[in-house]
């Protein structure tokens, strides 16, 4: 009879091997999870919308300074065009009231004494020449110098002996710089060789 009872307790030991055991899991879970990952896409999207308005904004503001700035860009342009000789001119304007001093002068003939009125001239002259010095403006030295196209304009050819050909001869009209630009050409007369008479 013990031997039966034994083999029925191990028969029952062995057949029953332990089991897993069903774990309850909430209907809902799989919901829960899934409203989780909604709410991560939601807030997501909620951040991507704030970052796109946050760069409209942006935009929007860049653009508008940028027109501003177009705006008063063309402004200064334009009263830059309008006012570009002020310097120049309120340099020359002493200038001007000496010239009109003399002319002055010389209409009420206040004098006729030539050498008064040539060294009032020559002082006017004198002040003009420097205001012009001063803004880089520069004679062009070439009398006596080699013809060279980039500073001068030939407006005649003429047959020389006693200087080389191609020689500046004769200034018929000055030229100048300004700074280093060639403001105005140099009109000028320049040597060629004499013709050969044929005996």
């Amino acid at each position: 009879m013990k031997d039966k009872k034994d083999i029925k307790i191990k028969t029952e030991k062995k057949h029953s091997s332990p089991q897993k055991e069903d774990v309850n899991i909430p209907a809902d879970a799989n919901n829960t999870e899934a409203d989780t990952a909604e709410s991560v896409e939601t807030t997501e999207i909620d951040k991507l919308k704030q970052e796109i308005e946050n760069l409209k904004d942006s935009y929007l503001r860049k653009a508008a300074e940028f027109e501003n700035y177009k705006k008063r860009s063309e402004s200064e342009f334009v009263n830059y065009l309008k006012y570009s000789s002020e310097k120049i001119i309120r340099e020359l304007i002493p200038v001007y009231d000496d010239f009109n001093r003399t002319v002055e002068s010389l209409e009420k003939q206040e004098t006729n004494d030539f050498e008064t009125l040539k060294t009032a001239f020559l002082l006017v002259y004198d002040k003009f020449k420097k205001v012009l010095e001063k803004e880089g403006l520069k004679e062009i030295d070439c009398l006596g110098k080699e013809f060279d196209v980039n500073l001068n304009d030939a407006l005649l050819m003429v047959p020389r002996e006693d200087v080389k050909p191609n020689t500046v001869i004769e200034v018929v009209e000055k030229g100048y710089y300004l700074n280093d630009k060639v403001l105005r050409h140099s009109k000028v007369l320049v040597s060629a060789e004499p013709e050969k008479t044929t005996e």
